[in-house]
C-alpha cells in the first residue's frame, strides 16, 4: 500500500508540473489517484494558476467526454471556464458514474485553480441525470446544473432546488415533455431553452447562452462580482434579440424571461411592460393554448399506448389491445414522416422514439416487438 501511495504522489506532482495546452480540447487526462478514471479537458486561453476559474463537470450518456466539450468550447472560451468531460461515466451503472464524477471532480479541483463558489455540472440524457444527481447530493458544492434532454435521476419533478438549473430540449426530443414538466413544477431559479432538434446535446450557441445565464445568476447571488458594463451589454443584446423574434408569442416569452433574469440586476420595467402588452393579444393567447394542447395530447397518447401495452398480458384484452397498438403505430409512422413541421409530427416523433427505446424493458410480446421493429423510427443520435 505505501508503494502505491508513493506512485500516486509522484503521478500527482508530474501532472501538476505538466504543461497542458490552453484553448484546445485534450481528449484524455488520467486521474492522478485512479488510473481507471479519465476525462477530456478544456482550459480556456486565459487560464493562469494565479486566478480562480469556474468549472463545468460534464457527463455524456456514452462516456464521450469530447462530445460534451465540443458543445461547450465556445462558451468556455468566451467566458473563461474550465470544462471536464468524463470518459468513464455512461448510462447503465449509476455507481460507476458517481465514482467517475467523484474522481474527475477531485482531480480537476486538485490540479487547477478553481473558483469553489462556481462549480457546475452538465450532462445530456442519462448524463443529465448524473449531473442532477451530483448536485442533489452535494448542494453545498454545486452552484448550478445545465441539464440537456433529461432531468432528475427519478424523472420526478421537484418544486424547489438549492441550486440554479438551465434545462434544454429539442422540439423532437422524446424527453421534451419531461423537460416541460420540470419547467412547470420548479419554482426556484431556472430556465428552459427549446431548440429545433432531437434528443441531442445542446447546440454550441445554446451553450453560450446557458453559461452566460449561469454568470448572471452568479452575479445575482454574489458568487461573482457584479460588472455593470457587462450587465448593460448583455441586457441590451438580449432585449434586441427578443424584439427581433418573428412571432409575438416567442417575443413575449423572451421578454418575460429577460425581466426575470435581470430582476435586481437592471431596470426591467420596459421588457416586462412590453411582454404584458403582447400577452393580451389574441394571437399570443391562441399560441399559448396551442402549446398547452400539444402537451395534453402527448400526455394522453403516451398514457393510451402504455395502457394498451399492459393489456397485452391479459388474454381477454390482448387481441383488442394489439389492434389498437397496430393502428396507432401506423398512424404515428405516417405523421412522423410528414414533410412539414406540425404539432402532430413533433408528437409522433417524440412518442414513437421514446417508447421504442425502452420497449424490451416493458414487454416481451413477440408480435408487439415485431410491430415496433416495423414502425419504429430510425435510431438517431442520443
Amino acid at each position: 500500500m505505501p508503494g502505491r501511495i508513493w506512485v500516486f504522489l509522484i503521478a500527482a506532482l508530474a501532472l501538476r508540473a505538466q504543461e497542458i495546452p490552453l484553448g484546445q480540447i485534450i481528449d484524455d487526462v488520467v486521474c492522478a489517484r485512479d488510473a481507471a478514471q479519465h476525462y477530456a479537458l478544456y482550459l480556456p486561453p486565459n487560464y493562469t494558476p494565479e486566478k480562480k476559474f469556474p468549472v463545468i463537470l460534464a457527463f455524456d450518456p456514452g462516456g464521450r467526454g469530447r462530445r460534451a466539450l465540443e458543445q461547450y468550447q465556445a462558451a468556455a472560451e468566451k467566458f473563461g471556464y474550465i470544462v471536464a468531460g468524463s470518459n468513464v461515466s455512461r448510462n447503465g451503472n449509476w455507481a460507476n458514474s458517481m465514482a467517475a464524477a467523484q474522481a474527475m471532480g477531485g482531480d480537476v479541483t486538485a490540479r487547477f485553480s478553481i473558483d469553489e463558489k462556481r462549480i457546475y455540472t452538465a450532462g445530456m440524457s442519462g448524463g443529465a441525470r448524473v449531473a442532477m444527481g451530483i448536485a442533489l447530493g452535494s448542494p453545498q458544492i454545486i452552484a448550478g446544473v445545465v441539464a440537456s434532454s433529461a432531468g432528475y435521476p427519478d424523472s420526478k419533478p421537484h418544486k424547489s432546488l438549492p441550486f440554479v438549473v438551465y434545462g434544454t430540449a429539442g422540439t423532437e426530443d422524446f424527453n421534451w415533455l419531461e423537460m416541460r414538466s420540470l419547467d412547470h413544477a420548479l419554482t426556484t431559479t431556472h430556465h428552459l431553452a427549446v431548440f429545433n432538434g432531437g434528443h441531442v446535446w445542446l447546440p454550441s450557441e445554446v451553450a453560450v447562452d446557458a453559461v452566460e445565464w449561469l454568470d448572471l445568476q452568479a452575479m445575482k447571488s454574489g458568487r461573482l462580482p457584479r460588472d455593470p458594463a457587462r450587465l448593460e451589454a448583455i441586457f441590451k443584446s438580449r432585449l434586441a434579440k427578443a424584439e427581433s423574434l418573428p412571432g409575438d408569442f416567442e417575443k413575449a416569452q423572451a421578454l418575460e424571461v429577460l425581466a426575470i433574469d435581470f430582476k435586481d440586476l437592471h431596470d426591467t420595467a420596459e421588457p416586462a411592460a412590453r411582454a404584458a402588452t403582447l400577452r393580451r393579444a389574441k394571437p399570443v393567447k391562441e399560441a399559448q393554448k396551442k402549446q398547452q394542447v400539444e402537451e395534453f395530447q402527448e400526455r394522453r397518447l403516451l398514457g393510451d399506448l402504455l395502457d394498451w401495452e399492459r393489456e397485452l398480458t391479459a388474454p381477454e384484452l390482448r387481441g383488442q389491445a394489439l389492434a389498437k397498438l397496430t393502428d396507432q403505430w401506423k398512424r404515428m409512422a405516417s405523421q412522423a414522416a410528414a414533410e412539414e413541421d406540425s404539432a402532430q409530427r413533433r408528437i409522433a416523433r417524440r412518442v414513437s422514439r421514446g417508447l421504442a427505446m425502452g420497449a424490451t424493458d416493458r414487454t416481451k410480446d413477440p408480435e408487439y416487438l415485431a410491430l415496433l421493429a416495423k414502425y419504429r423510427p430510425a435510431r438517431g443520435v442520443r
